[in-house]
C-alpha cells in the first residue's frame, strides 16, 4: 500500500518554530462573557432557554474547546438530557457510524442548521445537506443550541419531527492575529489548525481565513480517516446593519470499519475488521474458502470507503428597518460530490477475480434563501419568515472492475456496469408566522404561531428498475404554542405544544427506492410522518445551583418503514410503507452545581419510553411490534462531569451511562448497557516569548478502556434476529490519548 499523507515538512517546521500556535479565545461579539473569561472560570453549560416555552439548552465555546480538537459538536451534546450520540471513532466524525437521537427520534427525524442555513438531516449519503463535521471546523463554532422537543418555527428544516440542533459560528475577531494548534495522538493522529484574523479595519470590515488538516488511521484494521478543510467569513457593519458572507470547503476520505453482528463478535472478537491489506484472503473468502473463524462472505469484505467533497457558501444581510423592526435575509449555495466504495464479493470483475468495487455515487446542488422579520409592537413580538430551496440530487449505483487490492483513494470513473441511476429535483417552501405577547409586567409570556411546509419531489429513473414519479408532502397549518411564567427572578415554568411534519426523502431510501410497480401500488396510500409534542417543565437558579426539569409526551403518526428484501451490500429495492404510530413520554433533568469558584459538577438524567403502538405486515406476515420499545432508544441515560479550572490549570472528568438498546423491532435482540468515561486536562501559560495564550491540553477518550457496542443500525434494523447474525453493529473505540499544543501570535 502506498505511503499516504506524511505531515508536510514545512508545516512541521513552522509549528515547531512558533511553539504550535493556539486556539483563539472566543472572538469579540460572541457575548459579554468573552471579556471576563480570563478572570474567572467559564460556566460549562448555560441552562439558557430562559424565557423559552420549549426545553432548550446551549453548549458553550468552553465546552467545545475542551473536547479533542476535531471532535464533532454532536459528540459534545451527548451530555445533555434526552440526547444519545454514538460513533465508532473517538472524534464522532466517522459519518457511517455517527448516530444522533433525541427522545427516541433518530437523526433522520431531527433538524440541523448552521447560522440558519439548513444542513438537512445530516444522514449518511445525504440528499439535502451535509454533516456538521464537513460544514465547518469545530474551532470556528461558537455555541450550539439544542431544542429537545420541537424547534422554533423559524428553523429551516422539514425533517424535525423531534428536536432541532442549531450551530452558531464565531465572528471574525476585532483583534488582528494568528491562532493555531497541533494535535498528535493515538492511531497516528496528526491534526493541524491555523486561523488568521484581519482584525477590525477602518472600513468597519473584519474577516478570518482558516485551514485544517487531519490525518489519522483507524484504531483497528487498515486505512485512513482524513480531512482537509478551508473556512472563511467576512463581516461588514454599517450603522445598525450588518452584511456577512462565508465560504467553506471540505475534502474528506474515510475508510470504513467492518459492520459486526453479535455472532461475529463471539467468533472473531471486537477488533475484527475488513481484510485489507490481505487481498488474497478476501479473494479466497469470495470463493467460499474461509479461514480463522470466518464462516460466510459477509463476515468481512476487502475494504469500504467514503469520499466527500463539499462547497458551502452564503451571504447574509441584517437590516434595522425601524427601531422596532429587523429583517435578516440569507442566500446560500451548497454543492457536493460523493462516492461510497464497497468491495463486493457478489459481483466478480472477471473469471479469475471474484471481487469488484460497488459504488454509491452522489451529487447535490442546492440553492436557497431564508428571510426572517422580527417586529416589536407594544407588548407583542411578531416573527414572520420564509424559506425556499431548490435541490438537484443524482444517485447512481456503479460497478468497477479490479485486478488486485491496490489502494483506490480517489473518485472512480468509467464503470463496467450501472445498477441504477436516478435524478431528483426537490422544491421546498415554508412560511411561518408567530406572535409572542408579554403580560403581567413581563412575568407571563404567551406565544402562538404556525408554519406551512410544502416539499415536492420529481424523480426520474435513468437506469435500472427503481421508481420514477412525483410526490408532495405538505401541511397548510402546523401550529405551535407555548407559555412561560416567571415565578420570581430565578425560577420559571414553561409548557409548549407543537405539530410537525417530516417530508418524504429522495435518494438511497424513501419512496423512490422501490420498484416502479411497488411505488405505483402504494404511493396513493403513503402519508408524510407527523408528530405532536407537549413539554412541561421548570427552570431554576439558586446561589450555587442552576438547572431544569421537564416532562414530555410525543405522538408520532404514520411511521414510514423501508422493508429490505436482501443483504445491504446487494442493494435490492426496498418496500416503503406506513406502519402505524409511536408514543413517547419521559423525564429530563439537568443540574449544574458550583461547588466553589474553581469546581463545578454537572449532572443530567433522562428517562425515555418510546414504544411502537401498531403491528405491521411484511409480505403478508404480521410483525408483532405493538408495545415493543423503539430501536436504538435507550430508556435511561445519565451523565456526570466534574470540572476544576483556575487561571492556570483545568481538569475535567466525565462519565456517561447508556442503557440497553434494541436493534430489532420485536425486541428479541439488543446490545447491553455501558459506561464510558473521558478525561481532559491542561495547563495555560500567560505568554511564551512573542506568543500569547499558549496551552497544553491532554484528552483521553474511553478512559477505562471499556469494550462496548457504540453504533447500532449501520445496515438498518430488522424485525427479528434470534441468532444474532445481523451485521449492523459497530464496536466503540478503545482508550485513545491525544496531546494538543496551542497558542496565539
Amino acid at each position: 500500500m502506498q505511503q499516504r499523507y506524511p505531515l508536510k515538512p514545512i508545516c512541521f517546521l513552522v509549528l515547531q518554530a512558533l511553539a504550535c500556535y493556539a486556539h483563539a479565545a472566543a472572538p469579540e461579539g460572541e457575548g459579554e462573557a468573552a471579556a471576563a473569561a480570563a478572570a474567572a472560570p467559564v460556566q460549562v453549560v448555560e441552562v439558557t432557554g430562559q424565557g423559552q416555552s420549549r426545553q432548550v439548552q446551549n453548549i458553550t465555546r468552553a465546552d467545545l474547546q475542551k473536547a479533542i480538537p476535531g471532535t464533532s459538536p454532536l459528540l459534545t451534546l451527548e451530555k445533555l438530557p434526552g440526547v444519545s450520540f454514538q460513533s465508532a471513532d473517538p472524534f464522532g466524525a466517522y459519518e457511517w457510524s455517527t448516530r444522533f437521537s433525541i427522545r427516541g427520534f433518530n437523526q433522520n427525524q431531527l433538524g440541523f442548521t448552521l447560522d440558519g442555513v439548513p444542513l438537512g438531516d445530516m444522514s449518511y449519503g445525504n440528499n439535502n445537506g451535509l454533516h456538521i463535521s464537513r460544514a465547518i471546523s469545530s474551532e470556528n463554532i461558537g455555541r450550539v443550541a439544542v431544542s429537545q422537543g420541537a424547534g422554533a418555527l423559524s428553523t429551516a428544516s422539514t425533517s424535525n419531527l423531534g428536536g432541532t440542533v442549531q450551530f452558531y459560528t464565531l465572528d471574525p475577531s476585532d483583534t488582528m492575529g494568528v491562532t493555531a494548534s497541533q494535535t498528535l495522538g493515538s492511531a497516528s493522529t496528526s491534526r493541524t489548525f491555523v486561523r488568521v484574523d484581519s482584525g477590525l479595519l477602518s472600513t468597519g470590515t473584519k474577516f478570518y481565513l482558516s485551514g485544517t488538516r487531519m490525518r489519522a488511521d483507524k484504531w483497528k484494521g487498515d486505512g485512513p480517516q482524513d480531512q482537509d478543510q478551508f473556512n472563511s467569513k467576512i463581516v461588514h457593519t454599517f450603522g445598525d446593519n450588518k452584511l456577512s458572507a462565508f465560504y467553506n470547503y471540505s475534502n474528506r476520505s474515510e475508510v470504513d470499519y467492518q459492520d459486526l453482528s453479535l455472532d461475529m463478535v463471539k467468533r472473531l472478537g471486537y477488533k475484527w475488521d475488513n481484510y485489507a491489506p490481505d487481498w488474497q484472503r478476501a479473494v479466497n473468502a469470495a470463493k467460499g474458502i474461509y479461514t480463522g473463524g470466518v464462516n460466510s462472505m459477509d463476515d468481512a469484505y476487502y475494504l469500504g470507503r467514503g469520499l466527500r467533497k463539499d462547497n458551502l457558501g452564503g451571504l447574509s444581510l441584517d437590516l434595522q428597518l425601524t427601531p422596532a423592526a429587523v429583517l435578516k435575509t440569507t442566500i446560500y449555495h451548497h454543492d457536493n460530490k460523493g462516492q461510497g466504495h464497497w468491495y463486493t464479493p457478489y459481483t466478480p470483475s472477471s473469471a479469475t477475480v471474484p471481487i469488484s468495487i460497488r459504488t454509491t455515487e452522489y451529487s447535490i446542488g442546492r440553492d436557497g434563501v431564508t428571510s426572517d422579520l422580527t417586529w416589536d409592537l407594544a407588548n407583542h413580538t411578531i416573527n414572520a419568515g420564509f424559506w425556499g430551496e431548490r435541490s438537484l440530487h443524482t444517485l447512481t449505483r456503479n460497478f468497477y472492475a479490479v485486478t488486485d487490492g491496490t489502494y483506490q483513494d480517489h473518485f472512480l470513473s468509467n464503470p463496467t456496469s450501472t445498477g441504477f441511476k436516478q435524478d431528483f429535483t426537490t422544491t421546498t417552501r415554508q412560511f411561518y408566522l408567530q406572535d409572542t405577547v408579554s403580560l403581567l409586567d413581563d412575568k407571563l409570556s404567551i406565544n402562538f404561531g404556525f408554519k406551512t411546509p410544502k416539499v415536492a419531489i420529481d424523480a426520474v429513473s435513468l437506469v435500472g428498475t427503481r421508481a420514477a414519479g412525483d410526490i408532495v408532502a405538505k401541511k397548510s397549518f402546523l401550529p405551535q404554542a407555548g407559555i412561560t411564567y416567571r415565578l420570581n427572578q430565578n425560577d420559571e415554568i414553561f409548557t409548549s405544544f407543537s405539530n410537525n411534519m417530516r417530508a418524504y426523502q429522495p435518494g438511497v431510501n424513501g419512496p423512490f427506492s422501490q420498484t416502479q410497480q411497488a411505488f405505483d401500488l402504494n404511493v396513493s396510500q403513503l402519508k408524510p410522518e407527523t408528530s405532536t409534542t407537549i413539554d412541561l417543565g421548570m427552570r431554576f437558579k439558586r446561589d450555587a445551583v442552576q438547572g431544569s426539569i421537564a416532562l414530555y409526551y410525543a405522538d408520532f403518526k404514520d411511521r414510514q418503514l423501508g422493508i429490505a428484501t436482501c443483504a445491504g451490500i446487494v442493494g435490492c429495492p426496498s418496500t416503503i410503507a406506513n406502519v402505524g404510530k409511536v408514543e413517547t413520554s419521559g423525564l429530563e433533568a439537568l443540574a449544574v452545581w458550583k461547588l466553589s469558584r474553581e469546581v463545578s459538577w454537572f449532572n443530567s438524567f433522562t428517562y425515555n419510553s418510546s414504544k411502537y403502538k401498531s403491528n405491521y405486515s411484511d409480505n403478508g406476515n404480521v410483525v408483532a411490534v405493538a408495545g415493543k420499545d423503539v430501536v436504538d432508544a435507550p430508556r435511561v441515560m445519565f451523565n456526570t462531569e466534574l470540572t476544576y479550572e483556575n487561571a492556570t490549570w483545568f481538569t475535567r472528568l466525565g462519565g456517561k451511562f447508556t442503557d440497553k438498546r434494541y436493534y430489532t423491532y420485536t425486541n428479541d435482540a439488543s446490545v447491553p448497557s455501558f459506561w464510558t468515561s473521558t478525561l481532559s486536562a491542561g495547563y495555560k501559560f500567560k505568554n511564551v516569548g512573542a506568543f500569547k495564550d499558549v496551552s497544553v491540553q491532554l484528552n483521553v477518550s474511553n478512559l477505562f478502556d471499556k469494550q462496548y457496542f457504540s453504533t447500532i443500525g449501520t445496515n438498518g434494523f430488522a424485525a427479528s434476529d434470534p441468532n444474532g447474525t445481523l451485521a449492523t453493529l459497530l464496536a466503540g473505540a478503545p482508550r485513545q490519548v491525544f496531546l494538543t499544543v496551542s497558542g496565539k501570535l
